[in-house]
């Protein structure tokens, strides 16, 4: 499917060399000012050519509204987007129409479809997770004026990783580097890592960690609709995507129970938690705690180097890469990370308002 929620809901459309990306958002309340900069700004976090770090394919990524918006505010009806493709190198990839590239989605796209885009892998390029970045910026207006904030950053490249969780670290030095790290000489060092793997032909995986705040206590359902069920197909739906947990995680396996156990408290009338291993959710329903969690995210499928695969036919070949690749996901990979859980806990929020009068 192309749609995402059930009462916020994202539908998106276009591929990576087609005439443009967009989507359809619904379920948007009405009357929320639309801060075109803020959208912007969420849109220029994930687009190309940002550093040497990452694809120097060069993209405006201007975002053009065509319904849903008047004199500056949401109608509450569909919101339509489109974000043009400007800077296409069709070519780049003529070499791969008859062959599948390993680690790709090639060869399934044909199993499933009969057919497929070869350019740049046509609907499973991650120039589609422009449509998410758009709506979880609607998302994330509504959410601040709800008190409820998202945000996620780079915890580790490679062997390189944070030692603390998101407690340790200010969250305002995120954006002051090209990596996405908050601690600035892990930063430095990844950057330099992601450079050196760039340049021998390779890629490299990492681990983005995630934090919405202020999530009121009692959003999710209690068996099959679990808020971390949730959050989890989000991220496991976003391209080169691994793995997935939240609060202490697998960590978790290796302790007691009187280890880990989250015990309540009540301060000034509000009941909290001593300690929070539960990540913000217990029973599939949030807490009313921080929810942080991590996510996973595989190298880049695509080296820069000679890679043995087969044809179409199944014969052997050499596949010799050609166009414009990132050597790491992560930095471009946070405003989506962020996006994707800004659209699941708005869509809960609203779903919460229909459980009681």
């Amino acid at each position: 499917m192309n749609t995402i929620g059930k009462l916020f809901t994202l539908t998106s459309f276009g591929e990576s060399h087609g005439s443009a990306i967009g989507g359809v958002v619904d379920g948007m309340p009405a009357g929320i000012p639309v801060d075109m900069e803020f959208i912007q700004q969420e849109l220029d976090r994930r687009r190309p050519g940002q550093s040497s770090i990452v694809t120097p394919r060069k993209e405006s990524d201007r975002v053009e509204f065509l319904s849903g918006v008047f004199e500056g505010k949401t109608t509450g009806t569909p919101i339509g987007f489109v974000v043009r493709n400007e800077n296409q190198h069709s070519s780049d990839y003529d070499n791969l129409r008859d062959l599948y590239r390993p680690s790709h989605a090639d060869y399934t796209y044909q199993c499933k479809y009969g057919c497929r885009d070869h350019r740049g892998g046509g609907r499973s390029s991650a120039r589609e997770t422009i449509a998410r970045c758009v709506a979880g910026a609607l998302a994330k207006l509504v959410l601040r004026h709800l008190g409820i904030e998202v945000w996620a950053y780079t915890s580790q490249v490679g062997e390189l990783s944070l030692p603390g969780d998101y407690r340790s670290y200010d969250r305002a030095e995120i954006e002051k580097n090209a990596v996405r790290c908050p601690d600035a000489e892990m930063a430095r060092q990844m950057e330099a890592y992601i450079a050196r793997v760039k340049s021998e032909g390779d890629t490299v995986g990492g681990v983005i960690t995630g934090v919405i705040s202020g999530v009121p206590a009692g959003l999710g359902e209690p068996v099959f609709n679990k808020l971390h069920a949730a959050l989890g197909s989000a991220m496991l739906g976003i391209n080169a995507v691994k793995g997935f947990e939240y609060g202490m995680g697998f960590a978790g396996a290796r302790c007691r129970g009187s280890q880990v156990n989250d015990v309540f408290e009540s301060h000034d009338g509000r009941i909290t938690t001593r300690t929070n291993y539960s990540g913000g959710i217990q029973g599939g329903i949030s807490n009313g705690e921080d929810i942080y969690f991590r996510v996973a995210f595989k190298p880049v499928a695509t080296l820069l180097r000679d890679i043995e695969t087969v044809d179409t036919q199944g014969n052997p070949v050499v596949l010799k890469a050609k166009g414009r690749h990132d050597p790491c996901v992560l930095p471009r990979a946070v405003p989506v990370v962020e996006a994707m859980a800004a659209m699941v806990i708005l869509d809960y929020y609203l779903l919460a308002q229909s459980h009681k009068l």
